[in-house]
């Protein structure tokens, strides 16, 4: 293995094992509701950022890693290489989750869709196509502020501010409707560690169309910006 990948693939690893660990942690045990979960992945990734970032660049998500890579930013060996790394940590975390919480009972903080959500007098019903489409969304969004807060350097240190809350708010939005993934390694950690694979292919399917989305916008008109 390169000797510059292999401090790289750790960083990746760990970076994604606390994202799970701590993200997918309060969701399973509730910690603060709704904010406090979306506050627990948002400031995981902007403390990793920092930690990690001058070693990898503190992807700890697939979809960001393919959005990356189709900007040409990175090249596809490494990358394929970073996902593999990201997809171990996710399920290692996970299953330190399932220790630790004593079991599956809690769901580890599983990524679902509901059936629907009850908003004062309106009834939303979740469709597996918009499920699909909201994760899309929402991952452009995140994907869109890594290539263009810190793959092209003009946030500076404000970089891994900008990430950390950009997930923070997703998470506000979409997580009632799908439990707002937006990485693949996020969703096949808990997966795996519960068996249940129903609805994964939603969380890696969603997550990768938005981060082409975000590639292809970056790369054929804001990189020159």
């Amino acid at each position: 293995m390169n000797q510059n990948l292999t401090p790289a693939l750790i960083a990746e690893l760990v970076g994604t094992f606390a994202l799970i660990f701590v993200g997918a942690g309060a969701a399973a045990l509730g910690t603060g509701g709704l904010v406090g979960v979306a506050l627990a992945h948002g400031l995981v990734v902007l403390s990793f950022v920092y930690a990690f970032g001058h070693i990898s660049g503190t992807h700890i998500n697939p979809a960001v890693t393919v959005g990356v890579w189709l900007a040409g930013k990175m090249d596809a060996g490494r990358a394929f290489s970073y996902i593999v790394f990201q997809i171990i940590g996710g399920i290692l975390g996970a299953m330190a989750l399932r220790m630790v919480l004593g079991g599956t009972a809690t769901g580890l903080g599983q990524t679902l869709p509901a059936s629907s959500l009850a908003v004062g007098s309106t009834t939303i019903s979740v469709s597996v196509g918009m499920a699909v489409v909201l994760e899309a969304i929402l991952t452009f969004f995140w994907v869109n502020c890594v290539l263009n807060a810190a793959v092209s350097g003009k946030a500076g240190n404000l970089a891994g501010l900008a990430i950390g809350m950009t997930l923070t708010l997703c998470i506000l939005m979409g997580g009632p409707l799908t439990g707002a993934s937006l990485n693949p390694a996020r969703s096949i950690g808990p997966a795996v560690a519960l068996g249940d694979f129903g609805s994964l292919w939603i969380y890696i399917a969603g997550p990768v169309l938005g981060a082409v989305v975000a590639a292809l916008l970056y790369r054929g008109v804001l990189e020159d910006a």
